[in-house]
């Protein structure tokens, strides 16, 4: 028997404006770009897709299960422009089929460069979590799955989850199978979390070639996929805008989405899980997995040249965090509340994302997500809104 994992990421950054030398403003954010993006998502994804998941939900009793991950800055930015959504995610938490995964508020690069505000923004999106929907997230998944042990030790000292989704990365699994819970290196003791691997193959069919795969070609065409699986386990993590935002509600996703659960729960074979229940199938003699180096679930390399691949990116990120300890170091509390608040929305991993210089088809993908003309403007405008907020410092 095998089990069907589904994950649906919800994430849109708060962009910035144009902002030059020339400015002296502390208006960093274009929210007029900012609520229309969020509006037209809203409308052709997650409106439809929330409102789906909740019928099938309550049709199926119980037995059509999933989870979802949402970013703090997210549920603030729908929460001023498409509350309906909040309430759907609300009332899907009260059905007991979703479960809600934990991560960093700002959807943030911090454990790589520093631990404390790491520490801070998961505490911040649990807050947010149990605000919005009541429930305590108890599986953890870091900014764009980004992963190595180093993480999954620091997660034991740390916080108490039971698991932590990352990618199915060919450089780390050497031929074993992605279709399986994982206890992650370095880690002793029963007290290890799971490791849930994403299935890239079939998540990027379903996600980036829906229409044009045989996998994804009916709810029976993925069954076969269950039915020849290597482990009890397929876990499909994909954005939430895949449904109805990058592949468009004419081309049947959604019907699909319909279709699936009568297909799956019509066989004695195969179930649907939360991430958590897909965790407590993992065995007492679960094997190791060593990943002593950075990966994630981007781009081709699935490692963190998304983000750091060029000069640029690394030179922002490192100017970024040498910042919050004088933020923290202002006396006036409202000052230093107002700065550190400003300072954390430039933590998010997108404004360095939209900064790569990559020419291959991942270059394509990183323009086609951007809002600026070039990698540099893209950069050069960070670099300014940076320098202003450090003016303010001073």
């Amino acid at each position: 028997m095998s089990s069907l994992v589904l994950y649906f990421q919800m994430h849109q950054p708060r962009r910035l404006r144009r902002y030059s030398v020339f400015d002296t403003g502390t208006d960093y954010f274009d929210d007029a770009r900012n609520e229309a993006i969020c509006k037209r998502v809203a409308e052709r994804s997650y409106s439809t897709a929330t409102a789906k998941l909740l019928d099938l939900a309550r049709r199926h009793g119980g037995q059509f299960r999933f989870s979802i991950g949402i970013t703090g800055i997210l549920i603030a930015q729908l929460r001023k422009w498409a509350p309906h959504v909040l309430d759907n995610l609300a009332a899907l938490a009260e059905t007991g089929c979703m479960e809600i995964v934990g991560e960093t508020f700002y959807h943030s690069l911090s454990f790589l460069y520093d631990r404390d505000e790491f520490a801070a923004q998961i505490d911040m999106h649990e807050q947010a979590v149990i605000e919005a929907f009541g429930v305590t997230p108890a599986v953890f998944r870091n900014t764009e799955m980004i992963y190595s042990n180093d993480l999954a030790k620091w997660l034991v000292g740390h916080e108490n989850y039971k698991a932590i989704l990352t990618e199915g990365a060919d450089q780390v699994l050497h031929g074993k199978s992605p279709n399986r819970a994982y206890r992650p290196a370095g880690v002793d003791g029963d007290g290890a979390p799971a490791l849930l691997l994403r299935n890239y193959p079939l998540s990027d069919d379903l996600a980036f070639r829906f229409g044009r795969c045989e996998s994804m070609a009916s709810p029976d065409a993925l069954l076969g996929e269950l039915d020849r699986l290597d482990g009890p386990l397929c876990n499909l993590f994909i954005d939430m805008e895949s449904l109805g935002e990058h592949q468009p509600a004419g081309c049947g996703v959604f019907d699909f989405l319909e279709r699936v659960p009568n297909s799956v729960i019509a066989t004695a074979d195969h179930d649907f899980r939360t991430v958590s229940e897909a965790a407590a199938t993992i065995t007492d003699d679960a094997p190791r997995l060593n990943v002593p180096d950075f990966i994630s679930w981007a781009d081709t390399e699935r490692d963190l040249t998304a983000w750091l691949a060029n000069a640029m990116q690394s030179n922002a990120l490192a100017d970024l965090y040498k910042v919050r300890p004088k933020i923290e170091a202002v006396a006036d509390a409202t000052e230093r509340e107002a700065l550190l608040a400003d300072w954390r929305r430039l933590t998010t991993a997108d404004h360095y994302y939209y900064m790569a210089t990559k020419t291959t088809e991942d270059g394509f993908i990183h323009k086609y997500f951007s809002p600026y003309d070039s990698p540099y403007d893209a950069f050069i405008n960070f670099m300014n809104v940076l320098d202003n907020l450090r003016t303010r410092l001073e």
